[in-house]
Parts: structure tokens; C-alpha cells; sequence
């Protein structure tokens, strides 16, 4: 089974690309639901013990930890330490599922991937982009998001340049989702014939 890794910084429009590809029928592993899932229980303990005050009712309550790590690193470093075994955990589960399913493509839909090395876990990286103008509007338009939280997550990303120059393929989401679908199609029919890559089996 290939495993094609998709990312792409915030507000580019990733979770709307990796909703496509699960309408097309490839199995899609989402980061981001998995540390939510993980947040109302698995991991809340943990999460209490290193940062008092950040879980309510036996869950984590993700305003009051982002406002606790958002911009300090060392925090940050901490909490990855509890998290990221527990992702992997989950994240392996999905791909056992995926394989033991007979998909040919599955793909793992992760914001940090390059800043975490998970680029050596996948065959091939597809990175999400738009233009800086339309990131910041997408962005800035939810919920408690202010500028200085959004200067702060996006000097954690690596630049959107700097991915698309590592990329395998790029998705462009400014012109609507008929394109998008399209630049699915075609990344699906080139998955067919790659070949395994991936350097780490974790």
C-alpha cells in the first residue's frame, strides 16, 4: 500500500482537500481528530500533570492549553512528548486498517509533517497551498483567532515556499473545489505506479 502524506500550513485549505480524498474512496488518517480524540481522555492526565489547570471534567480544554504553550517552545516540546507516542500509536492502528482493507493508496493528513520528519514515513508528500492573502483571510475569520496567535502558529510551520519545493505534488485550493477534485484525480493515477519509498516503518 502507498501512503502518501498530505500537509500544508495553516488555513490552506488541507482539511477540504483531505475531505476530497476520502470522497474518492482513499482511506484518510487525520491528525487533527486524532489529538482531539485523544484530548477527551487518553491523554488528559498527562496533559493535567505537566500543565496544571488545563483540563476540565477529564478532558483538556485546548483554549486554555494553547494559551499555556502558543509561545513558549519549551512548553511546546513538552506537550509534543506526551502527545506524539500516542499518535503514532493511533496512527499505526489506521494503517493496519487501511492495508488489511486492500486499499492500494492511504493517505495521512498531517499539519507538521516536514517540521516533524514524517516526510521518511510516507512515499510521497502532497503539499496544500493558496495565495498569502487568501491564507490570512481563511485564518483570521475563526473563532479566537487573533493576529498574534496566527503570527505565533505560522512561525512554527515551515514556509509554504519551502514545502512546495519539497513536494511531489502540489494542490493550489484558490480557484474552488472542481479543481482541486481534479489534481486528485490526477495524483491518484500517478500513485498507481510509484514506487514505495518510505524509509521509517514506524
Amino acid at each position: 500500500m502507498l501512503i502518501l502524506g498530505l500537509t500544508g500550513s495553516i488555513g490552506m485549505g488541507k482539511s477540504t482537500t483531505a475531505k476530497l480524498f476520502g470522497e474518492a474512496g482513499v482511506p484518510v488518517y487525520d491528525a487533527d481528530a486524532t489529538v482531539h480524540k485523544i484530548y477527551q481522555g487518553e491523554a488528559a492526565p498527562a496533559v493535567e500533570a505537566a500543565f496544571p489547570g488545563t483540563t476540565v471534567d477529564g478532558k483538556v480544554d485546548r483554549a486554555k492549553l494553547s494559551a499555556m504553550v502558543v509561545h513558549d517552545a519549551e512548553a511546546m516540546k513538552r506537550l509534543e512528548q506526551i502527545v506524539h507516542p500516542m499518535l503514532r500509536s493511533h496512527h499505526q492502528q489506521f494503517l493496519d486498517m487501511a492495508e488489511a482493507s486492500g486499499a492500494p493508496v492511504a493517505v495521512v493528513d498531517v499539519p507538521l509533517l516536514f517540521e516533524t520528519g514524517g516526510e521518511k514515513r510516507v512515499d510521497a508528500v502532497i503539499v496544500v497551498t493558496t495565495d498569502a492573502a487568501t491564507q490570512r483571510a481563511r485564518i483570521l475569520a475563526r473563532d479566537n483567532m487573533t493576529p498574534d496567535k496566527l503570527d505565533a502558529i505560522l512561525a512554527r510551520q515551515l514556509p509554504d515556499a519551502e514545502k512546495r519545493k519539497r513536494a511531489d505534488f502540489v494542490v493550489d485550493t484558490s480557484h474552488g473545489l472542481e479543481p482541486v477534485r481534479a489534481a486528485i484525480r490526477d495524483i491518484l493515477v500517478k500513485a498507481a505506479t510509484m514506487p514505495i519509498r518510505r524509509t521509517d516503518q514506524r
